[in-house]
């Protein structure tokens, strides 16, 4: 192993009142992460892909709050965001205020690298 490094968290913090169960579903997720992320770099796929591969992982799985498991707004609907980074081409794209995408890392990778911008943002409308 050598040339690249890879690390994975699923937020910035615990709830220190979740429950044990929960802490440890949490810590195999991020294993199961860090697994394929490793597995990826291994086989040599560019870490711009092992990046959105172990991101739509976690935006898949419902225990993160990300994607599937997207806290819910005042108003009770999901809002989302996500952003990725080519650091050697020196690129970026971000989006927000997504309601229907199922990944959204996918959909800033498609603004870095199809589009002129680097964020494209997105209203939700809600009853007033």
């Amino acid at each position: 192993m050598g040339g690249w490094a890879i690390a994975v968290h699923g937020g910035a913090g615990v709830d220190p009142n979740l429950p044990k169960e929960r802490q440890e579903e949490a810590k195999r997720l991020l294993k199961r992460c860090l697994d394929i992320g490793i597995s990826a770099l291994r086989s040599n796929l560019p870490a711009i892909d092992v990046v959105e591969l172990v991101v739509r992982e976690l935006e898949s799985d419902p225990l993160f709050n990300s994607g599937r498991g997207s806290a819910l707004t005042e108003n009770g609907t999901v809002e989302m965001e996500a952003s990725i980074m080519d650091g050697p081409k020196r690129r970026c794209g971000a989006v927000s205020g997504l309601t229907t995408v199922k990944n959204p890392v996918s959909l800033a990778r498609l603004v870095m690298e199809k589009s002129p911008h680097s964020y494209l943002g997105f209203s939700a409308l809600f009853p007033a």
